[in-house]
């Protein structure tokens, strides 16, 4: 349901209360204008802010406390007040008798003290009296017009907005720029690697392949959809897949490839299967394979990658995890992951966390992306996220990806390429402690040598 209060509206009455938000309950257009209606979606809710709309322009309703309910009986609420708006600005009517603040009538809408009424009487009407426990002028309240165009309700809850961003971004067209043009001239600082090499890890339709789409979209102007992605219970990606993003349709391949695979499924022998993992993350996996949950790919097989070199490793791990379910992970799921989280550690590769649907998550976000930092349930979420994966906060990224746009957001593309840049990072992490080990173990090796080290350090059994 769309709000008809705007923004700014809505924070002069915040502001009214503290530090908090509004959630619609009922709207009269979609429910009925009907007192049974309001309480069916509004009974045992508080506090609430009503707001009636009139044909003559006028906004204006009551804030209560108190539950609704059909008790027919006045309730007392000394912190009641009705409001209107003259322009953005809010005039504000404390209620004078709190005894009778609000009535709980069944046949009406919002009840407060006599004083204002809407939805009176099942209709699409606002009965007014002022005097009789709040005091106000009609004609500045609502015109005189007593037609209802439009009643809402809005349940008051404890905001999550923080004062300020908690992480610093830059959301302007020209940082959108210089991101696409760092991951462009990035030059992985070993000679023998052309392309960063990312796995992509997580959940059934926690959006990894979406990840994929949505990067791809972003340096080829437009929303697209190469890899497999959408909504089912089990994995949509049945093949080990390498995606080589290019800058625009007839551009040069960027230096990362994602590496995308089957969804983790809690079942076992569903899903992904943890040993096939290991093969992949030491370059055994060829791209297009076809993975068998019941059977990981045996040394023997045709396909299996014997003497893979470091071009062909994985050299950072990215955890793709749904904002909207990590805190319902279940618990065979959480076991895989730290099982695969071990391997990873063990071979010293690096591993963030990409929070995916923050927009679903949190409306916050989903009325702004912008808002990504100055959410504190988003917030909570990353940490939640940081807690179960085993890694600093700093390691988990939150972005949106493309699913149901058709046209691109620069705001959305600064976060994925954020992620793009961390991943980047991370992975002259991993180069810079590679050389480190061959700069202690290497005297008078010869180059060819140090070649064959690059291609044999991590790839002991």
């Amino acid at each position: 349901m769309n709000f008809m209060l705007t923004r700014n509206q809505q924070k002069t009455i915040c502001s009214q209360l503290g530090n908090v938000k509004l959630q619609l309950l009922y709207k009269a257009s979609v429910h009925g204008f009907t007192g049974a209606a309001f309480h069916q979606r509004c009974d045992n809710r508080c506090p609430t802010v009503s707001v009636g709309y009139n044909a003559s322009g006028y906004v204006f309703g009551g804030y209560t406390k108190q539950p609704f309910c059909q008790s027919g009986q006045y309730v007392h609420d000394d912190q009641a007040f009705l409001f209107t708006f003259n322009g953005e600005k809010l005039n504000k009517y404390p209620v004078t008798g709190p005894g009778n603040a609000v009535r709980m009538m069944g046949n009406s809408g919002p009840y407060f003290g006599e004083a204002l009424v809407l939805v009176n009487g099942n209709q699409a009407v606002v009965h007014s009296n002022p005097g009789n426990y709040y005091n106000f002028i009609a004609a500045d309240m609502h015109g005189n017009d007593l037609q209802l165009t439009e009643c809402e309700v809005y349940q008051v809850e404890e905001s999550t907005e923080l004062e300020k961003p908690w992480r610093t971004i830059v959301w302007e067209s020209e940082k959108r720029k210089e991101l696409m043009d760092s991951i462009r001239s990035y030059k992985p600082v070993v000679s023998s690697v052309s392309q960063v090499q990312v796995l992509l890890i997580g959940a059934v339709g926690a959006g990894k392949s979406s990840f994929f789409n949505s990067l791809n979209s972003v340096f080829r102007g437009h929303v697209t959809s190469q890899a497999i992605a959408g909504s089912s219970t089990t994995s949509l990606t049945t093949q080990f897949r390498t995606y080589s993003v290019k800058s625009g349709r007839e551009g040069k391949p960027l230096p990362i490839i994602l590496c995308d695979t089957m969804g983790l499924e809690e079942s076992t022998g569903a899903g992904l299967d943890i040993d096939d993992i290991s093969s992949i993350l030491k370059g055994h996996l060829p791209d297009r394979y076809q993975f068998n949950p019941s059977a990981p790919l045996q040394v023997e097989a045709s396909s299996y990658r014997k003497s893979p070199g470091l071009k062909d490793k994985i050299h950072c791990v990215a955890y793709v995890m749904d904002a909207c379910k990590i805190s319902i992970m279940a618990t065979k799921l959480q076991e895989k992951l730290d099982a695969i989280r071990r391997k990873v550690n063990l071979m010293g590769i690096p591993q963030l966390v990409l929070l995916t649907k923050v927009d679903e998550a949190c409306p916050l976000v989903m009325e702004d992306v912008r808002n990504i930092y100055k959410s504190g349930y988003i917030k909570e979420m990353m940490q939640e996220a940081s807690a179960r994966l085993g890694v600093p906060l700093s390691c988990v990224v939150p972005l949106k990806n493309y699913s149901e746009e058709l046209e691109l957001d620069p705001n959305t593309d600064i976060l994925l390429l954020s992620a793009i840049i961390q991943m980047l990072r991370f992975a002259d992490n991993y180069f810079d402690e590679i050389s480190d080990k061959l700069s202690s173990s290497v005297t008078d090796n010869s180059l060819d040598d140090i070649g064959n080290k690059f291609r044999n350090i991590y790839t002991k059994e």
